[in-house]
């Protein structure tokens, strides 16, 4: 299908949104790494957020700047293109954080337009905790040349899968996994969580959350290759690149990139079968 001409308003980037609030505990941490099946003690005991819970502190604030950029009648042809977080420090039970997010630039493709979003996470003393880069992709809508900045790149270097993976990892999504993870996240959107929402959307049926996807991702990582230790964690992304179904197994696999000045950089993808379902993974672990 051709994409449709639209007009996005650039007059919307840089605006930092308002802040918003999140008061971390020991219980929604553990919630959360429980709705991921997340294997690591310290996480499901609440001591110390695993990666991905990043999101839930920012996710009433990622969206709102879009609203300034894109017209509301083409809301619902976006899905989440890609997600890369940033870590300066885990996030811990009793932490005051306030996140704020701002668009920071568009562009129109052959097949839709991404908008990209940055958004920061901040202690209550101004500390920086996280920085993250939010691309929403806008089906088959042609938003015109790059307007502004895009997220970091992390494409995956296809000479890697020509060897061995340093380390694979499984995972499966089970049944319950998003009813267990819509409110563990925050996220509440209904092709989630209601059969028949998600045909009407067009949808095989209910679908897992992409960022629970991401999340068992970060923690197949993290036991392989970073010691279970996620103050070790100082980047992850991924780009969502197939939908992931309740009883779906998946596996991750992980190919060491390179090593300079205490970092290792890792790249990995995650697989249903033969369908890569997270592509364009990088992680990068201090040594």
């Amino acid at each position: 299908m051709p994409s449709t001409a639209v007009e996005f308003d650039p007059k919307g980037l840089d605006v930092w949104s308002d802040e918003e609030p999140f008061e971390v505990t020991r219980e929604r941490i553990a919630e959360y790494a429980a709705a991921t099946n997340d294997p690591i003690e310290a996480h499901r005991s609440g001591d110390v957020a695993p990666p991905i819970f990043g999101i839930v502190p920012v996710f009433d604030a990622m969206m709102v700047p879009i609203i300034d950029v894109v017209p509301m009648d083409v809301f619902g042809r976006v899905v989440h293109g890609e997600q890369d977080f940033h870590f300066h420090r885990p996030i811990r039970p009793g932490d005051k954080l306030s996140s704020r997010a701002k668009v920071i630039g568009y562009e129109g493709r052959d097949n839709g337009s991404t908008i990209t979003v940055l958004i920061e996470c901040r202690a209550e003393d101004g500390e920086l905790v996280n920085e993250q880069y939010l691309t929403a992709f806008f089906r088959n809508l042609d938003a015109g040349p790059r307007v502004g900045d895009t997220a970091p790149a992390h494409k995956f270097d296809p000479a890697l899968a020509e060897r061995e993976p340093l380390a694979t990892v499984a995972a499966h999504v089970d049944a319950d996994q998003t009813y267990r993870y819509a409110p563990a996240s925050g996220d509440p959107v209904p092709i989630h969580l209601d059969e028949q929402v998600a045909k009407d959307a067009g949808l095989p049926g209910i679908i897992a959350h992409g960022l629970c996807t991401m999340a068992m991702s970060s923690w197949g990582v993290l036991t392989a290759v970073a010691g279970s230790d996620v103050h070790r964690l100082k980047r992850f992304a991924v780009r969502f690149s197939k939908m992931v179904f309740p009883d779906d197994d998946l596996e991750t696999r992980i190919w060491q990139a390179d090593s300079e000045n205490g970092l290792t950089t890792y790249a990995f993808v995650t697989a249903r079968g033969d369908d890569l379902v997270l592509t364009d993974g990088l992680a990068v672990v201090a040594d």
